[in-house]
């Protein structure tokens, strides 16, 4: 299986030596999302919820770079440095996949780049588009 970098240009600049995201085979995996203004490049502060929409709003802008939506997400990863977060957080993630209920997991983390509160990972299904 070939794995492929995709063309991301709504995507905030990487933090190292990485893409966005990624083709292999049947599945698009995004990198991590830090609350990283995509325009600025520059970190966005502000609490949780600030941080969380940022980070919900770079997936799905990302993912539409790629030709899928937040429905085509099969499962998600997400960071918390403090796991009190987790209700906010959880409050937003609903409101960005709708009704749609892809496979996650959670877990606390000591640190994050950017002294980011939260990151988010996913992998989208592509199918032969």
């Amino acid at each position: 299986m070939t794995v492929e970098p995709l063309a991301t240009p709504s995507a905030p600049p990487a933090l190292g030596p990485y893409s966005p995201a990624v083709r292999a085979g049947d599945w698009v995996v995004l990198s991590g999302q830090v609350p990283l203004d995509p325009a600025t490049g520059t970190f966005v502060g502000g609490g949780i919820e600030d941080q969380a929409r940022r980070v919900l709003d770079n997936i799905s802008s990302i993912l539409g770079d790629c030709g899928l939506t937040m429905r085509d997400v099969a499962k998600s990863l997400i960071f918390l440095i403090d796991l009190a977060d987790f209700a906010a957080v959880n409050e937003l993630y609903a409101a960005a996949f709708g009704d749609h209920r892809p496979a996650r997991s959670t877990v606390q983390v000591a640190a994050l780049p950017a002294n980011a509160r939260l990151e988010i990972e996913v992998w989208a299904y592509a199918g032969d588009r």
